[in-house]
């Protein structure tokens, strides 16, 4: 099965998008096509032995809308760059129209309306004494707005002539009628000079200004719902300063597609890190906000992970490149956030579903009325009048615009807070969920051991001078327990330089080290003690009650006598506790999975106040647990950070990978928390119901406009001694549902996620 994706050009509401779906899902072999209005994007699945690329370009093209093919190979960062700034260029082109067509149309109206409003004018073009001439005025004036906005016309008439009518075939249909109705009428003037009361080139030329505006208005709102892409994108910078020698300090500026991985580069302070890397001279403040949703700068060191677009802030250094181009962290984030963007939720079916077929009914619904009106006797200015509102008012643009935008707002936001949604249907179904599965190593806690006690037993000696010869000792392994000795010996500042003359390292027990001075130094669990026939059994009632509460506790001898006790354990991380206590609050059950005993699990549990464990569960039945919750009905959340939590994150409902976890979880999930917090399950839980309640309000509002709008344009409150609607109000008012759905979208990117 062949996955790819295109650029789809000319598409302007959702009967757009509907219709190109439509078209290519009646190939036979195409297995899915989902087309994103807001992105204007196309992503299609199907069978390369039933049909190819060509067929289905063929297709769109005859349906009336323009494709090109996006590169999987090469969609780069910098290509990206590029194609936003021809966008750029072409918003200026279409902004400098637009004013021309606004100042036409102020002309227009001031022409066509003058005599009612008893405003100065020429007589020469006056109705009252040279009535030709007013018409012939109007008409001059008309046909340049025409011509700025033919392109809404002839995509119309094209969509008309292959069967797949859109909102452009309603404004063609409307505007072409008028002007073309308007036109006859002029040459009859001077034969029937009653006419000249029933010209509409000035709602024909008011028609397609405000589509023109309310277009404009559109795109720019939605150009400032993709700045969290745009953001990323112009982290990266073009250039980087390639190292010749390091030793002397030569570099070289060179583009950045030619750097390639191993190659030495030299980030000065106050520019961005050019891609993946890790330090290996020097030290530096690294601003990773943009990125990873950390507002503080992040102290880094020789071996320290950079990522790529981050903020030196502070120092000079040099990296080894580690990673380029799409394997970049940058460049995933920007694939997840774009992913989520064209990738709709199950809710936007309820549009798609009524877009299809809208189009086609206000057609008809307008020739209906037209002719209803036209055998009650109403002269065929009213009916034409009647016809084009009608056609004017109904276009689906706000339905349409409904919920990509508001996807796309709630995605970008969740992206500045270092979140990464995938899909618009897992941002849908977060709401949904009734449970949420937490895995404990590296989830509620760090997943990296550490001191959390040192009990001295010999008051002969002091707690900094035990840390110096164990940490000294332990420097020879690398094992994690060894590790968390050292960390809490450089954290305090202690010097691990005594001289060793031999230690040995026996697994499952501990460490044994011989120091140049003769002692003896052995730490480890009571196998090693016995060995070494050390009498340990006065402190085993303390190791044991020490790890009924989830440490690890090591014994610590000198010369075969004990002088302390060393308790070690994963310790939980500063948010768990608060971020589990949101996530209850708002009505979800919580779980805590681990492969731990369950006195170790029931202790983690009650420190972050979670009620039910699910406790020695081994690796492989993870995905078993999450699929018992979901045979009771409930839609499960799933939050881990190792490969062996892929598998459960899959079968989830909707699976949170851990941004530090293993590349193996990230590809399983359907969200990415970059900063890995837990509370950022909780902001992710909120992002979604507020993204959904804005989808619902658009939705509604877009159908509410339209319920009302239609019967209105068509007569139906006039035939009741109401008002009248006009072309123009029509076209005004249509625009006007799009800029408000838009802008309350966008309404989404001030909310507070905590």
């Amino acid at each position: 099965m062949i996955h790819e994706e295109y650029v789809i050009e000319g598409m302007s509401c959702a009967a757009c998008s509907a219709t190109v779906e439509r078209v290519t899902k009646k190939l036979d072999g195409v297995a899915d096509s989902s087309v994103n209005l807001t992105t204007n994007k196309m992503t299609i699945s199907y069978d390369d032995s039933k049909v190819d690329s060509s067929s289905i370009e063929d297709k769109v093209i005859k349906a009336g809308y323009g494709i090109k093919k996006i590169d999987s190979e090469t969609g780069t960062i910098e290509t990206k760059k590029i194609e936003i700034d021809d966008e750029e260029l072409k918003e200026k082109a279409t902004k400098t129209s637009l004013k021309y067509s606004i100042i036409l149309s102020i002309l227009l109206m001031y022409v066509s309306m003058s005599h009612m409003l008893n405003l100065p004018t020429f007589n020469i073009i006056a109705k009252a004494t040279h009535p030709y001439n007013w018409a012939i005025m109007q008409l001059i004036l008309t046909l340049p707005i025409i011509i700025i906005g033919k392109k809404y016309i002839i995509n119309g008439i094209r969509s008309l002539i292959h069967l797949n009518p859109n909102m452009d075939s309603l404004v063609a249909i409307s505007v072409t009628t008028s002007f073309i109705y308007s036109l006859i009428q002029t040459f009859l003037i001077e034969d029937y000079p009653g006419v000249v009361n029933t010209l509409y080139y000035d709602a024909a030329a008011m028609i397609l200004t405000f589509i023109s505006i309310g277009k404009y208005l559109e795109r720019n709102s939605k150009r400032k719902t993709k700045s969290a892409i745009k953001e990323l994108l112009n982290l990266t910078p073009p250039t980087a300063l390639l190292v010749s020698d390091i030793e002397k300090n030569t570099y070289e500026e060179v583009m950045m597609d030619t750097i390639k991985i191993d190659d030495i580069l030299f980030v000065k302070q106050g520019s961005n890190v050019p891609t993946d890397g890790k330090i290996i001279k020097g030290s530096a403040s690294i601003d990773e906000s943009l990125i990873t949703g950390e507002s503080l700068p992040v102290e880094k060191k020789v071996d320290d992970e950079l990522i790529g677009g981050s903020v030196n802030t502070s120092g000079n250094f040099y990296m080894q490149v580690t990673k380029v181009g799409r394997d970049t962290a940058l460049a995933k984030i920007i694939k997840f956030v774009e992913d989520a963007q064209g990738k709709k939720a199950p809710i936007s079916k309820i549009a798609d579903k009524v877009a299809g077929v809208f189009v086609p009914i206000v057609i008809s619904i307008a020739v209906v009325s037209a002719v209803i009106w036209a055998i009650t006797g109403q002269p065929i200015s009213f009916v034409l009048n009647i016809f084009t509102s009608v056609l004017v008012i109904a276009c689906p643009c706000a339905l349409g615009l409904a919920t990509p935008t508001a996807i796309m707002v709630g995605t970008g936001l969740g992206a500045k807070h270092g979140i990464l949604i995938r899909t618009g249907e897992a941002l849908e179904q977060i709401h949904k969920a009734q449970v949420v599965i937490f895995d404990k190593t590296g989830t509620i806690t760090e997943g990296k051991p550490k001191v959390t006690n040192i009990e001295i037993l010999d008051d002969s000696y002091s707690e900094e001078e035990l840390l110096k010869i164990a940490g000294t000792v332990e420097k020879t392994s690398e094992h994690p327990l060894s590790r968390a000795i050292v960390d809490r010996m450089n954290e305090r500042n202690i010097s691990g330089d005594l001289a060793i003359k031999k230690a040995k390292t026996f697994n499952g027990k501990g460490i044994i080290a011989f120091l140049e001075d003769g002692r003896m130094i052995s730490i480890g669990n009571d196998k090693l003690m016995q060995v070494y026939a050390t009498d340990v059994s006065q402190y085993s009632e303390k190791v044991k009650k020490s790890s009924l509460e989830g440490n690890t506790t090591m014994y610590y001898s000198i010369d075969e006598k004990v002088v302390a006790l060393i308790s070690v354990a994963d310790t939980i991380k500063k948010d768990s506790k608060k971020a589990i206590a949101k996530l209850k609050k708002a009505g979800l059950e919580v779980v805590m999975l681990t492969g731990d005993n369950e006195y170790t699990a029931k202790n983690i549990a009650s420190q972050v106040g979670i009620d039910r464990i699910e406790s020695n569960v081994l690796p492989t039945e993870k995905a078993k647990v999450v699929e018992k919750y979901q045979k009771e009905g409930k839609i499960v959340m799933m939050v881990g950070d190792g490969i062996n939590d892929a598998p459960s994150l899959v079968q989830s409902d909707v699976g949170f990978a851990i941004g530090n976890g293993s590349d193996v979880a990230i590809q399983g999930a359907d969200v990415v928390l970059m900063k890995s917090d837990l509370l950022d399950v909780y902001r992710t839980y909120r992002l979604s119901s507020i993204t959904i309640r804005n989808i619902k309000q658009n939705l509604f509002w877009a159908f509410f406009y339209n319920s009302i709008g239609i019967p209105v344009a068509a007569g139906v409150v006039y035939a009741f001694g109401g008002i009248l609607s006009n072309p123009m109000i029509g076209s005004f008012a249509m625009s006007l549902s799009s800029v408000f759905v838009v802008t309350n979208a966008l309404r989404l990117r001030f909310k507070k996620l905590d």
